[in-house]
């Protein structure tokens, strides 16, 4: 048991070495756990939200009113604390990228919503659906250069290395 552990804390140390990365990993986390409060405070609030989005069925908007907000708060926690966080890295993009594409599918269907993301107060957004698809586009280079940097670059540095290697001669 105690080698999981040191395994898993030597994972943990690893991962958010750059300055770079644990920059946009601690904004990352921060933006999570702020967007989730208010809506764990006020769901019904944020329930309306999700059904102006005109997106979800009728049966799932109470759920994920009630979830979504959950995840957000553990997601941030864990990008801030680097618990779980390839897992959280993946499952953050998930989320952004859908935040961002329901943003983009609702200003082509000429909706003007409010966002909801960091506030469940029901007042207009007063046009202000582009300032939310660029303050979210932010978000999502953000999530996805933690994701090159988890995944992909150590994938590429991983070949790169291979590459190198003198060749074994039997």
């Amino acid at each position: 048991m105690s080698r999981l552990i040191e395994m898993i804390g030597r994972k943990v140390r690893s991962a958010g070495s750059s300055p770079v990365l644990l920059v946009v990993r601690l904004f990352l986390g921060a933006v999570f756990v702020y967007a989730s409060l208010d809506k764990i405070l006020h769901p019904q609030a944020f329930a309306e939200m999700v059904y102006n989005y005109q997106i979800l069925p009728d049966v799932l908007i109470n759920v994920t009113a009630i979830v979504l907000p959950w995840l957000e708060l553990f997601l941030g926690l864990c990008l801030l604390s680097r618990l779980l966080f390839p897992g959280a890295v993946f499952l953050a993009n998930i989320l952004l990228l859908t935040f961002f594409g329901a943003l983009v599918f609702n200003i082509s269907r000429g909706l003007d919503v409010h966002c909801g993301c960091f506030s469940t107060s029901a007042t207009d957004s007063g046009g202000s659906m582009m300032w939310y698809l660029l303050r979210d586009g932010v978000f999502v280079l953000s999530g996805l250069y933690l994701w090159w940097s988890i995944f992909l670059s150590k994938r590429r540095a991983g070949a790169v290395q291979s590459q190198h290697r003198a060749p074994v001669l039997r």
